[in-house]
């Protein structure tokens, strides 16, 4: 089995990080492909970066159709559902998935991410995915995404302040980790902390798996259908659907 596990940001060390966390949960037999963006954004904070990070982390996802699954790396869940259109199998984001294995494990979760120009966005996808009443809140430890990739920054340990808060304060049962850069670092809180912390990237990489080997595809009856074929004009040609893109523009 091909798993393509796709980050959004053109941040190399973050896709690494990703990617040997995948590859130490995966079982035998299953291929992990991590891809870091070619173009875009250098990390995902908010709105506006987000946009501008789809176009090159769907060029991935097409230029792989043999994969069995699809994980995307940011926990805004960036173009999950653009790239579900253009691809049959399943495709999941890490956030969707870890507030997923949350609400399993417990009965309520915090969400700790990194600036709060990211929380409006994850209170929406905590209604969205249907967890209002699980996410107790969603906490800005007001870490810069790149800052989780110097060991020097002391993001960790702002982070792990943030997390204790919100186990003092929120009154919740489990805490989810709120960005791909913070992949490694849920089990050694768990233990550190006696509670559950989940963390989205290999989250999805097993629920993918699963999904892969019951044979369940992505819908292509209503919203997930494929593009309908039509013009792009200017710098946005190459995305019209059914348009082949060249190994060059990959």
């Amino acid at each position: 089995m091909k798993l393509l596990l796709v980050n959004p940001n053109t941040t190399v060390s973050m896709t690494d990080k990703m990617r040997d966390a995948a590859c130490a949960v995966a079982s035998p037999g299953t291929d992990i492909v991590a891809l870091t963006a070619r173009y875009g954004p250098e990390s995902i904070e908010g709105y506006y970066d987000e946009v501008f990070s789809i176009p090159a982390m769907l060029d991935a996802v097409k230029a792989h159709p043999d994969a069995s699954g699809v994980v995307v790396g940011c926990f805004d869940d960036t173009g999950v559902d653009a790239a579900r259109c253009v691809t049959s199998v399943p495709v999941i984001g890490i956030c969707q998935a870890a507030m997923q294995v949350a609400s399993i494990v417990s009965g309520s979760f915090t969400v700790v991410t990194t600036l709060s120009r990211s929380v409006p966005a994850l209170e929406h996808l905590a209604r969205r995915y249907g967890y209002s009443d699980l996410c107790r809140r969603v906490r800005a430890s007001e870490i810069p995404v790149l800052a989780l990739e110097d060991p020097d920054s002391g993001a960790r340990d702002q982070l792990r302040s943030e997390v204790r808060r919100a186990l003092d304060e929120d009154g919740c049962e489990s805490i989810v980790l709120g960005c791909a850069g913070m992949v490694g670092m849920a089990r050694s809180l768990s233990e550190e902390l006696g509670v559950p912390v989940v963390e989205g990237v290999t989250a999805a990489v097993k629920i993918v798996e699963g999904l892969a080997v019951l044979g369940i595809a992505t819908s292509k009856r209503g919203g997930y259908a494929s593009p309908r074929a039509k013009a792009y004009t200017g710098a946005f040609s190459r995305y019209r659907p059914g348009y082949r893109t060249t190994p060059a523009e990959r």
